[in-house]
């Protein structure tokens, strides 16, 4: 396992650049196989998961050439569907979670798709139904080998659009039934679909390339379906979660930052919910400027008076993935607040090492944290301590740039495998951190 060390209590400056969305890069890479025409993809970030999927799709045959830093070309005029049956396919497949998407995409253009059981992080239960009942509903016959945890859809004849209701908003599932659904015969309606502005993007790729949904960015889709699509160029936004996790950290180092080219007009409520801790959050054109907290930051209270609490929900509602971020920054606020993660039963198991740091954390239960801000009169204290997810992991570090003292991370893979470069990144904007082996 790698490791950080960090030497906390640095104050910050300077201006970041925020990389390319991890979790649209994941959808827009298997789209890539939904044509055999070439494919330009932008601002593809550079780390594990994404470079993982990149590789998955050479294996299966993929041609693809790198234009420059974060641009390639993709060419999938040639696959080897053997591949899919191979040993090599299930260990590349099972060790990444975003690999079940190229199973919508291969299902609508060979009729048949397959994918092990893929990993990720461990957050608690991440359910595939969404997607495979999506399939089933467009005509595909479901497989599953309990023994191999292999799934499998075929579909000989086609797919044939349908009217389905998600039983849950699924991002990835509702990308991986729109691929599919933009090659079947007729009209698909998808009520209750995902409209995070990654399914925004993948949306607007797929009618760059010919395809007709229409009701992008609400939770009604439209899609009638088409022969065949053609090549394009895409560039992918600027990772929202990236510059959360950017906000968070000069709120906590009391760090004067600028984070460049934000895309405000996606950004949601993110901004709005850091706000709710007290922060300064200050729009210059399409940058963020964060000014230094010398003076901490105050949470706010609703109308009544009561605590805040401040929860996650399906967009437009507040990322699941930046509540761990917003947790740890509310452990030097001026107040309390409770954190409510309400789709995913494991992703608070980490405050116990904010804890062992000096946080005043109640864990009410799997779902739900109490913090009693430090307001600064108090300093986390350094330690040493392991990442056990990509959220978690970056939370962690946030804690350690602020703490006193010298903390280490281990298992600093799970960072990298969402955050490109971070270090190099960091110390370019003044913090002291190594990567160790």
């Amino acid at each position: 396992m790698g490791t950080f060390q960090i030497e906390g209590g640095q104050q910050l400056s300077g201006e970041i650049q925020p990389q390319g969305a991890k979790n649209e890069a994941l959808q827009i890479l298997c789209a890539v196989l939904l044509t055999s025409d070439e494919v330009v993809i932008n601002n593809i970030p550079d780390i594990l998961d994404v470079n993982k999927l990149i590789q998955l799709l050479e294996n299966l045959g993929v041609k693809i050439k790198k234009l420059g830093k974060g641009s390639y070309s993709f060419k999938s005029d040639d696959l080897n569907l053997d591949y899919l049956s191979s040993e090599q396919f299930k260990k590349d497949g099972s060790g990444l979670r975003g690999s079940i998407m190229i199973v919508g995409p291969l299902l609508a253009r060979f009729g048949k798709g397959f994918i092990p059981k893929p990993g990720g992080d461990k957050i608690g239960r991440r359910r595939l139904d969404t997607h495979f009942e999506g399939f089933i509903k467009l005509g595909a016959k479901f497989r599953y080998n309990k023994e191999e945890r292999f799934y499998g859809v075929e579909a000989p004849n086609g797919l044939k659009g349908d009217f389905m209701l998600l039983e849950e908003a699924s991002v990835t599932g509702t990308a991986n039934i729109v691929m599919a659904a933009v090659l079947a015969k007729g009209t698909t309606t998808i009520y209750n679909a995902a409209c995070e502005p990654y399914l925004q993007q993948l949306c607007t790729m797929l009618n760059s390339m010919g395809a007709k949904i229409t009701g992008v960015g609400s939770n009604l889709l439209t899609i009638e379906g088409v022969d065949s699509l053609k090549g394009c160029e895409h560039r992918i936004l600027p990772d929202m979660v990236e510059i959360g996790s950017w906000i968070g950290m000069a709120a906590m180092t009391k760090s004067e930052i600028t984070i460049k080219n934000v895309r405000w007009d996606m950004l949601g409520i993110i901004p709005t919910t850091f706000r709710k801790l007290g922060i300064t959050i200050e729009r210059r054109e399409d940058d963020i400027f964060i000014p230094a907290h010398t003076n901490g930051y105050e949470v706010q209270s609703f109308i009544d008076g009561s605590i805040m609490n401040i929860s996650d929900a399906p967009w437009p509602g507040f990322t699941p993935d930046l509540l761990s971020i917003l947790l740890v920054v509310a452990t030097q606020a001026r107040g309390s607040v409770l954190i409510h993660q309400k789709m995913f039963e494991s992703r608070l198991f980490f405050v116990d090492k904010l804890i062992d740091m000096g946080a005043k954390i109640i864990l009410c239960d799997p779902h739900r944290a109490t913090v009693i801000g430090h307001d600064f009169q108090s300093q986390l204290k350094a330690t040493t301590m392991t990442s056990p997810d990509i959220r978690a992991g970056i939370s962690l570090l946030i804690a350690a740039l602020s703490a006193k003292g010298t903390s280490t991370i281990h298992n600093i893979e799970q960072i990298d495998r969402g955050y490109e470069n971070i270090d190099e990144r960091l110390k370019a904007i003044g913090a002291i951190i190594e990567r160790v082996a």
